[in-house]
């Protein structure tokens, strides 16, 4: 019998500047037998993530994509053959399965399946109850550590991360101000998120804008972008203030390595906290997480936003859209539907 045609995008070189679709190639290959302990599965949705463009450049916390191999990413998919005892046809996994159709999947490797909640949304478990919302879920409750009646502020916050931090924010009693690009997203924001302000930053002076918002000070600072947003809160953090650094897009494309914040000193006169964080370090206690927000999401104090491109094809332009501010919330690419 044979087997049928796997599309997969491969890094054809390490980006230079801005990621562009020159750094991949498009190639078919019949898809792949699984062999003992592995299964083989059939690719449904694709999860777009800044930290693709870490993965494509050099090692970080997970070694480099070498040219030539399929572009890494978290995937959701449909099992079509399996040959583990703990999974059966037509489960729905999650896993680093890549950009590609079909991938190889075995338990214990860097491409360990792991099944889907049942009753869960794929969409959802991708983004709000999947590692974006266990990011923000940590990133702010632990690393944050914010109290009720507190001001936060989250740049990013019509991003996927972003927004879920900005959300559990407000649910535990806190001021909550969201920065973003274009007045669309700002009127999102408060509009839809009940966020108690949101600043533009492509209007004009951020800084003048968050003074107004925050009279008193930042207690917490969720930074998703870093730059000089970073360097404007560091002037305005209030006292013990904490930062919580979960990425820095605005440096993600950088030719060169980036400066460090001007301002870090105020740390030393607030008596401040700047501390960075991987959800990789809060796996063992996802549960919690996902617990706690699926509640959420049913009594409606929590709302989810993807933004889903079709196609395989479209991958290295659904990327793409990220570093230019196009995504409204999740970025997915769907490639197809479970079986019946």
């Amino acid at each position: 019998m044979s087997r049928p045609v796997n599309r997969q995008w491969q890094l054809a070189r390490r980006p230079e500047g801005l990621v562009s679709a020159e750094d991949f190639r498009l190639v078919e290959a019949p898809a792949p037998a699984p062999a003992d302990g592995e299964v083989l599965v059939r690719n449904l949705y694709l999860s777009v993530d800044p930290t693709q463009r870490g993965w494509m450049a050099g090692d970080t916390y997970l070694p480099a994509v070498k040219i030539g191999e399929v572009m890494r990413s978290f995937a959701v998919g449909e099992v079509a053959e399996s040959r583990h005892p703990a999974f059966k046809p037509g489960q729905l996994v999650q896993g680093l399965f890549g950009w590609q159709d079909w991938a190889i999947a075995r338990p214990g490797s860097p491409s360990s399946p792991t099944p889907v909640p049942a009753g869960v949304p794929v969409e959802t478990a991708m983004s709000v109850l999947g590692l974006t919302g266990i990011t923000a879920y940590f990133g702010l409750l632990d690393v944050g550590r914010p109290k009720a009646g507190e001001t936060v502020v989250v740049s990013g916050a019509a991003g996927a991360t972003g927004s879920a931090a900005a959300q559990i924010a407000k649910i535990t009693g806190c001021r909550v101000i969201g920065i973003a690009g274009g007045p669309e997203k700002c009127a999102y924001l408060t509009r839809d998120l009940g966020l108690d302000g949101a600043v533009d930053y492509r209007a004009g002076n951020v800084g003048n804008a968050l003074r107004a918002l925050c009279p008193k000070g930042i207690d917490v600072f969720f930074d998703n972008v870093g730059g000089p947003v970073l360097d404007v809160v560091l002037s305005q953090l209030a006292l013990r203030g904490r930062i919580v650094l979960c990425g820095g897009i605005a440096h993600y494309n950088d030719a060169l390595p980036s400066r460090g914040p001007a301002n870090y000193l105020a740390l030393v006169v607030k008596r401040g906290r700047m501390e960075g964080f991987l959800v990789l370090d809060y796996l063992a206690r996802a549960g919690e997480a996902v617990a706690a927000m699926a509640g959420w999401l049913r009594e409606g104090r929590l709302k989810d936003r993807v933004d889903v491109v079709q196609g395989l094809e479209n991958a290295p332009a659904a990327l793409l859209r990220l570093f230019e501010g196009k995504n409204q919330g999740k970025q997915l690419v769907r490639l197809g539907a479970p079986s019946p």
